[in-house]
């Protein structure tokens, strides 16, 4: 990609002391889900009619495997075409050597934003990403069908597919031929790496690697978790499942054609949309249970300074505006983001625009982090493995059991050259 030369403006003194030197040009990445880049651009108009800066929106694929590569190639180009970037919260140890330490530009912020999403960000001492939003998913179900078949919000997942399957048949016997009793994100990417995580721990099945750096995921619990999941394809979730990532599920659900959906935040606000068919006809509950608890794999995005930008103050001087209280309250109330300030929680305003936001603090407050943690570096690599096997099982290509027993010895072997 190229930009045009940026202008460097000479200033008198007199200027310098009441206004920037010059106007910055900057480039921020982001690959969108629903609106989001729709109420970025929001945010940023309010940035340049404030700072004189321009921002340009890079966007990206909504898949954040795609993201990822794309990002690591740019960042070891040292590219400094983009100045900013919009991060995923596991990617802090794999990109840290890449990002400015912000730790002093955020001195006396960092306090408001949850401590836990501070620290996911910190890396060897130095804060490489401020919190943009943070992300815990839930299951999305249908209030006027569980109201029509008498059913109360699942506790387990035994109980989920039960109801999924007894509402799918009656609605399918009144002519709903394309109706599902659950969708989720069954291609083979990071998302699928977030939704076994959480079939996993709620079986009891750990983490996949420990925070101790232990490889734990060959078991019989997590085991019993993908096997029960592979079980649910071609019964209450469409086969297409299989290739779903966020947005196919939504669409799906947002069409009316689904009882129940695991998705993260944002659909509660597309699925209130004036054009949504399930407009205040569904409600939210945590994941079910598996035997062990529910488990919410944490997510969310962040923002982060190129090493490489020619713009660092200006860039630096936007990832604060983007982390702030004001563009936060405006994610919250327009897109159901949930702030990483915890005192926007019990604003009124967010509340009345956005009552679900309640629910949700509950349920982040609950969270599973992937292991990114222990496997540093080789992240990435250890999740791909992990998705790969399971969409094996998912796919039928084989059982959980064999899935996960070759799944141990890769990743044994990536232990083995380091992370």
């Amino acid at each position: 990609m190229s930009r045009p030369v940026r202008p460097f403006a000479l200033a008198s003194a007199l200027v310098a002391l009441t206004a920037p030197a010059f106007a910055a040009e900057l480039a921020v990445v982001s690959g969108p889900v629903g609106r989001d880049n729709e109420v970025l651009r929001m945010n940023l108009d309010k940035f340049e009619e404030q700072t004189g800066h321009t921002v340009e929106i890079v966007e990206m694929p909504s898949s954040t495997t795609d993201q990822f590569a794309q990002y690591r190639l740019w960042l070891s180009a040292g590219n400094s075409d983009i100045d900013v970037y919009r991060t995923d919260v596991v990617w802090a140890p794999q990109l840290a050597s890449h990002f400015v330490d912000l730790s002093a530009a955020a001195e006396g912020e960092v306090e408001k934003h949850f401590d836990s999403i501070i620290q996911s960000q910190t890396v060897d001492g130095k804060l490489v990403a401020m919190p943009m939003f943070s992300d815990a998913p839930a299951l999305y179900y249908r209030t006027d069908l569980m109201e029509k078949y008498g059913f109360e919000p699942p506790k387990t997942w035994a109980e989920m597919a039960e109801q999924a399957k007894a509402i799918q048949d009656g609605e399918r016997e009144t002519g709903a031929s394309d109706f599902h009793g659950f969708v989720f994100q069954g291609a083979a990417y990071e998302g699928l790496t977030c939704d076994a995580l959480e079939w996993v721990m709620s079986h009891g099945g750990g983490q996949i690697v420990e925070p101790d750096g232990t490889i734990s995921i060959d078991n019989p619990e997590a085991a019993e978790a993908l096997d029960t999941a592979a079980g649910w394809i071609g019964t209450i979730s469409p086969e297409g499942v299989l290739a779903y990532k966020e947005e196919e599920s939504r669409g799906v659900w947002q069409t009316g054609n689904a009882a129940f959906m695991r998705n993260w935040p944002y659909a509660w606000a597309l699925g209130q949309g004036e054009d949504s068919a399930v407009k205040d006809k569904f409600a939210i509950a945590p994941l079910p249970s598996g035997g062990a608890g529910s488990a919410a794999t944490l997510g969310g995005w962040n923002l982060a300074v190129s090493k490489y930008s020619d713009e660092q103050e200006a860039a630096i001087e936007l990832v604060m505006f983007l982390a702030g209280e004001e563009a936060q309250k405006t994610r919250a109330i327009e897109l159901t983001r949930l702030p990483t300030i915890e005192a926007l929680y019990d604003d009124p305003e967010v509340a009345e625009a956005q009552p679900s936001i309640p629910q949700w603090k509950e349920i982040f407050l609950n969270t599973v982090p992937r292991p990114s943690a222990p496997t540093q570096g080789a992240y990435n690599e250890v999740s791909n493995e992990f998705w790969d096997a399971v969409h094996a099982t998912l796919s039928g290509e084989r059982p959980a059991a064999a899935s996960l027993k070759r799944l141990s010895a890769r990743l044994e072997r990536i232990k083995g050259s380091g992370w």
